[in-house]
């Protein structure tokens, strides 16, 4: 009987209940259990609503906090993500036009830049894919190139290797021209002005001249087709056309002490033979150094360096052949070689003065002004039937001999 009365006791006397009643007290201790149970869930559902409330608060905070995160990560790394993302190249073929130099020596990293600079590529690196995948990359010439815009590389590259794109200061400079010709020629195709030639040949040890010239250019400016680079000045292009004079002297085995012998023999080679055998107009020039009591005693006799000395091309009349007596570039009153090279000869006429047929001659005439035709001969009455065959040729082609000696 204890327990039921301790039960009652905490449950039923909590209520006012009379401990007594068995039946009534358990029936009130449920009873007032329940309501206990009952007033405790009425009392806990603010404190859980707080707690839930809180909860939720802090998930949206949370959540607003990682969206603010997320936003501004994607912002940061946008431009990253789609350059990462998007392609390096353009999809071509591009349009409009735009000029791209090329210089001398570039790198293929170099041209690459030049082209993302002047948006023919999207990227540098484009054009190096494409020139890594196409070993024809390495024959890229320098110059100025008409482009496209925003091209692909491999595109690019195409463009760059065909010539039609290229626009450089080719030069062809033919041979015999006197160094004042070379300058004019010079000036018109690179469009670098006539006085900054000029001025260039007053520094002649800028050039690489050799010390045998004793400063003068005559001669030393070698006669191709150059490929100037698109900003070369003028003092650069002569250098080169120096620089290639002196080793076409040394392809043909003259030593720098004969340079200057060797290149005015040549240039009179290269001024008289037209057509005609190189190698022998050499050797009428050796024979008559050699053999100053020859029958020509000693003198060339060229009218090549007649019109050098006086700078007028074509046929001489006789009275200018005298005015020019006091000239010593005049090899009709002077013995012996002039002062120097009376143009810029060839590789032919170099290896010509270097290497002179062997023979006895020590005359030459052209009888035939249209093809070249020459006559060589070892007497003065051999050559004066030479001769007379020259003067029938020009009797009965008057416009083209007028004004011949």
């Amino acid at each position: 009987m204890t327990e039921p009365h301790l039960e009652h006791s905490i449950f039923g006397h909590h209520h006012g209940e009379h401990p007594g009643d068995q039946h009534d007290g358990q029936h009130d201790g449920q009873h007032g259990d329940h309501d206990v149970r009952g007033r405790r869930g009425r009392r806990a559902q603010p404190h859980r609503r707080r707690r839930r409330g809180r909860r939720l608060g802090c998930l949206v905070v949370a959540l607003a906090l990682v969206a603010a995160g997320a936003f501004a990560a994607y912002t940061g790394l946008r431009p990253v993500v789609e350059g990462f993302m998007a392609s390096g190249d353009y999809p071509g073929p591009g349009s409009g036009v735009v000029k791209v130099v090329v210089n001398d020596g570039d790198s293929g990293r170099a041209i690459g830049a030049a082209l993302q600079k002047a948006d023919v590529v999207k990227t540098a690196g484009a054009f190096l894919d494409a020139s890594a995948a196409d070993p024809r990359s390495a024959a890229i010439q320098p110059g100025t190139y008409t482009l496209k815009k925003k091209m692909s590389g491999k595109e690019a590259l195409a463009a760059l290797l065909d010539p039609k794109n290229l626009t450089v200061p080719r030069v062809t400079v033919r041979e015999g021209l006197w160094k004042s010709e070379v300058f004019a020629v010079l000036s018109k195709r690179t469009g670098v002005p006539l006085a900054q030639y000029q001025a260039a040949a007053a520094d002649p040890s800028s050039l690489g001249l050799p010390p045998q010239a004793k400063g003068n250019l005559e001669g030393y400016l070698f006669p191709s087709t150059y490929d100037f680079p698109a900003k070369a000045t003028a003092a650069e292009q002569l250098s080169t056309m120096v620089a290639k004079a002196v080793s076409t002297l040394q392809a043909a085995g003259v030593a720098p002490a004969d340079y200057q012998k060797t290149l005015t023999i040549a240039s009179i080679v290269e001024g008289e033979a037209g057509v005609a055998d190189r190698g022998k107009v050499a050797r009428v020039v050796e024979n008559r150094l050699q053999n100053p009591k020859g029958p020509t005693i000693g003198l060339l006799q060229m009218d090549s360096t007649v019109n050098y000395a006086l700078q007028r091309r074509g046929n001489l009349t006789r009275a200018q052949y005298l005015s020019a007596k006091t000239n010593p570039y005049d090899t009709y009153t002077h013995k012996g070689l002039p002062p120097g090279p009376i143009s810029s000869p060839g590789a032919l006429a170099i290896q010509a003065a270097a290497n002179p047929t062997p023979g006895p001659w020590f005359y030459f005439v052209t009888v035939n002004y249209d093809t070249g035709e020459t006559l060589f001969a070892t007497t003065r009455a051999e050559h004066d039937r030479n001769n007379a065959i020259r003067q029938a040729w020009c009797d009965a082609h008057k416009p083209k001999c007028e004004g011949s000696g």
